[in-house]
């Protein structure tokens, strides 16, 4: 087989592939250690995981892409002790490692949008992100971006947040604790917070920095085209669908004995610190204070959200679950942890380059992967096997089989029927999740499982005798069908056969007449199976 026999090389790691005993991993290696598995007496750590496995593993986490064979071949042949390292910082100065990054807080910003008209701006926020994480623009300046947002929202990607939540001051403040702090204020919305420590005037506090912003029909030509998130400080307030103008330019919280009521009139106040604005502020003070408080050093809400996600992302596993609620009175499995990465995440300017660095290079993430723990046994013992987003599988699909443009249909409709009939918008749709829920919760459907069976799209793509296409090229270069194997192999797995597998994909290849359509059947195989939608 190819990468076990060329030169003598294995798939073995290097000698050392931790990282130095002085480095800010170890750190985090001992700590985790220390506050985790050296209270049980039960823990059995998973081993090192093999090169093949963590060039897919950190390939997939940092661009959203499968390594290619020639990539894998390299890999697996370098036998220099830091080729690890090495692949991260080479993944993360390829473009893609933007635009994987910017689809997936996409969807975080996205799927809990109350407001279609959101979708417009989803290409502008992909975009927008996307050149803020490849120029590595720090996540403070990208949060303020997207809170202190305005302008055309089918051109200025941070206004999706606001128009996401139809700029109701009280869905943009749950949306706004939830993603840059980790907190679900909103629970507190109509009652003390049953479970941490907030009060419900304390949230119609914080949905006191939102009031005046509004949405505004952009008009030419006696023709709407297009809206535009404003301040609305000396204008009508136009808020919610239809631009029907609606409440005042300060937030009452309501009075819940009588609703017909004003309510109470509330200053704003950011509930993590307690800083406070005078009431009748103008929105830029307003947005832009609260967008300088939430990312403030001294405050670990916004680190500690931040590395939470992340580090449940990479390693399978958040210190907090869900991701998204956090909150001071939550169970951690690694308080001492998470504190210390979140805070030399602050020290370190925010820098989301950095934070993958250093949590790719420990061992708590190169372990193997290993099944979704029971609630009893030990947290962060291996990695966790992920389910791939939408858009990640879109794309290895693309790179297997070619291009799934067949059934297209973006010409028809008005602009929310266009965005959503491409190809890979309704891909998205049957296959995408909110990543912002526990991993547990997120599993395959029939339907899915139909579509990559029965899909005319990829039917037409897999095809062994046309050689304009990635399985019709690959058999007209070579008559050996075991190089041919192996070569599906590590296009659809990132990985070799094992020797069972190579045998009976030979025994069935061999047993079919047309050598095109033994293969074609291989490569279907392959591509329905579990491992191809999981990132291990």
């Amino acid at each position: 087989m190819l990468l076990k026999t060329c030169c003598g090389a294995t798939n073995e790691p290097p000698a050392s592939t931790a990282a130095g005993p002085d480095s800010l991993s170890a750190r985090v290696d001992r700590t985790l250690a220390d506050e985790v598995f050296a209270k049980r007496t039960d823990v059995k750590l998973a081993p090192t995981t093999g090169d093949e496995a963590f060039l897919r593993r950190a390939t997939l986490d940092l661009v959203g892409e499968l390594p290619t064979p020639s990539e894998i071949t390299l890999f697996a042949l370098d036998p220099s002790p830091d080729k690890r390292a090495r692949l991260v910082d080479r993944l993360l100065a390829d473009p893609r490692y933007g635009r994987n990054w910017a689809r997936y807080w996409r969807d975080v910003i996205m799927y809990r949008r109350v407001e279609d008209r959101a979708l417009i701006a989803a290409r502008p926020l992909e975009q927008y992100l996307a050149d803020q994480f490849n120029r590595n623009v720090g996540w403070d300046n990208v949060a303020r971006d997207l809170i202190e947002a305005k302008g055309n929202v089918a051109e200025e990607g941070p206004t999706a947040l606001l128009l996401a939540q139809g700029v109701d001051p009280n869905d943009v403040a749950s949306e706004t604790s939830r993603i840059f702090l980790g907190i679900q204020i909103q629970c507190a919305q109509c009652h003390d917070h049953p479970t941490d420590r907030w009060k419900r005037e304390q949230f119609h506090e914080f949905a006191a920095f939102f009031p005046r912003v509004g949405i505004r029909q952009i008009f030419q030509n006696g023709q709407t085209r297009g809206f535009e998130i404003v301040s609305t400080d000396n204008a009508p307030l136009y808020r919610g669908a239809g631009g029907q103008g609606r409440g005042a330019r300060e937030h009452y919280m309501p009075d819940l004995k009588n609703p017909t009521a004003q309510g109470k009139l509330m200053t704003p106040v950011f509930f993590a610190t307690g800083q406070r604005l005078k009431t009748g502020v103008t929105d830029d003070e307003r947005r832009g204070q609260l967008g300088d408080w939430l990312t403030a050093r001294g405050d670990g809400w916004f680190a500690k959200a931040l590395v939470n996600r992340l580090w449940s992302e990479l390693v399978g596993e958040a210190f907090c679950e869900p991701v998204d609620d956090l909150g001071p009175e939550r169970a951690c499995s690694a308080p001492h942890t998470l504190d210390l990465l979140a805070k030399e995440f602050a020290a370190h300017g925010y820098d989301l380059k950095w934070l993958l660095r250093t949590i790719t290079a420990t061992a708590a993430y190169q372990r193997e992967s290993r099944p979704r723990r029971l609630p009893d046994q030990v947290p962060f013992a291996a990695n966790c096997a992920q389910r791939l987003r939408s858009d990640q599988v879109y794309d290895n699909l693309l790179a297997v089989v070619g291009s799934m443009s067949g059934q297209a249909n973006v010409g028809s409709g008005g602009p929310l029927e266009r965005l959503t009939a491409a190809p890979r918008a309704r891909f998205g749709l049957l296959f995408g999740y909110d990543p912002s829920v526990p991993r547990n919760e997120v599993s395959g459907s029939i339907p899915q499982a139909l579509a990559l069976m029965n899909s005319p799209a990829l039917a037409a793509a897999i095809n062994g005798t046309k050689r304009e296409l990635p399985l019709g090229k690959l058999l007209a270069s070579t008559t050996d069908d075991e190089q041919a194997i192996v070569d599906l192999y590590l296009r659809t797995l990132a990985r070799e056969p094992t020797d069972k597998e190579l045998t009976v994909a030979k025994d069935y290849v061999h047993s079919v007449s047309s050598r095109a359509e033994a293969f074609e059947d291989l490569l279907w195989a392959l591509i329905n199976q579990t491992e191809f939608l999981l990132r291990n």
